[in-house]
């Protein structure tokens, strides 16, 4: 292990737990991105998931927004915006506004995933043709080029143009990264010369093959003349270990839900997630304890060692963390006291 130091980024779902208003968990996530910033990190990004009991992070750019708001230094975006829910020219607009808003502090981290269920899908791509999820590809382009300052122009096929400008007088443009799970995103991500995430956090499976692809099939562009990645870990950190591994608890029970298809449920406290641990059978236990030997639960000093060690294995100047770390009863419902600490202890034992 090298003596180098990651930095340190945080992706936020807007966990919502048990007893917990959606006001009350966007409270705690925009306390937490101001902390992250008074802390130094590097990005804070908001994911997009729908009709889910424990999450809240519906709409990125109003997140965005209200944390850009809140905060000075720190960039501040979405892993990311599943493009296929929506329209280019609407992301492109959203997007621009929010550089516009905090300039040179956004990123635009878009994805292929629907992020829910096929009922919601449905519902969000009632937009037609712009939901087609063949023509990914053509669509970044397109953003790409509607939020630059020079804007994008088509070409009428009977002659003649037409100019498209996501905002009238842009100087900046957000940072767009792509984001997936497969081989088919970091292909795309090489070939258009962008800056990729693989989604570590979500199980882990792929990972090497997927930055292997990225990197050996990058084509350099003027913006981007090498292929740039960071990776996703989910993390909880704890002044003792017993208590990290007590707060991974709720979250893992949430993916072994998940995973089994059972009705989803707002995120449980550490003591209802103890009071109900029998009611897994085997498949769930064995899930969650799948799930937990690919997460960093420790104390400060142990998660950052782990996070050091796993940039370095991958050659990666950065970590985003999902900070999964559950809450006690007796935790203030418009805090998130877990997931703070988690960011302090390992961004003061990187340091």
């Amino acid at each position: 292990m090298s003596d180098s130091h990651p930095a340190l980024s945080v992706l936020d779902l807007v966990p919502v737990r048990s007893g917990q208003t959606s006001a009350e968990a966007v409270a705690a996530s925009l306390s937490l991105a101001q902390r992250a910033d008074e802390l130094g990190l590097r990005r804070y990004w908001f994911a997009e998931h729908h009709n889910m009991p424990a999450v809240a992070s519906t709409t990125p750019p109003v997140l965005i927004a209200a944390a850009a708001a809140r905060t000075s230094r720190i960039r501040v975006g979405s892993g990311g915006v599943m493009l296929p829910n929506h329209s280019p020219l609407v992301v492109a607009e959203q997007f621009a506004a929010l550089e516009a808003l905090a300039p040179g502090r956004i990123d635009l981290g878009i994805g292929r995933a629907p992020g829910s269920d096929p009922v919601i899908t449905q519902l969000l791509r009632m937009s037609g043709t712009t939901s087609d999820v063949e023509r990914f590809p053509q669509h970044i382009r397109d953003i790409r080029a509607i939020v630059s300052p020079e804007g994008a122009t088509i070409e009428f096929a009977s002659g003649g143009t037409y100019d498209v400008h996501a905002t009238p007088a842009a100087t900046t443009a957000p940072e767009v990264w792509l984001l997936g799970s497969s081989d088919y995103s970091a292909q795309l991500a090489a070939a258009l010369g962008l800056p990729y995430v693989f989604a570590n956090h979500f199980s882990g499976e792929g990972l090497e093959r997927a930055l292997d692809l990225y990197r050996s099939q990058y084509r350099a562009t003027d913006a981007h003349p090498e292929p740039r990645t960071f990776l996703t870990a989910n993390a909880i950190a704890a002044p003792t270990a017993e208590e990290a591994e007590e707060r991974a608890i709720p979250q893992l029970r949430m993916m072994a839900r998940l995973r089994q298809n059972r009705p989803l449920v707002a995120l449980e406290t550490v003591e209802q997630a103890r009071a109900a641990a029998s009611d897994f059978d085997a498949l769930g236990d064995q899930i969650m304890a799948g799930a937990r030997a690919k997460w960093f639960v420790g104390t400060g000093t142990s998660v950052a060692a782990e996070l050091r060690a796993f940039a370095d294995r991958w050659g990666v100047d950065e970590v985003m963390i999902s900070p999964v770390a559950g809450s006690y009863d007796d935790e203030p419902r418009d805090a998130a006291p877990g997931r703070a600490q988690t960011l302090e202890l390992v961004s003061s034992a990187l340091s």
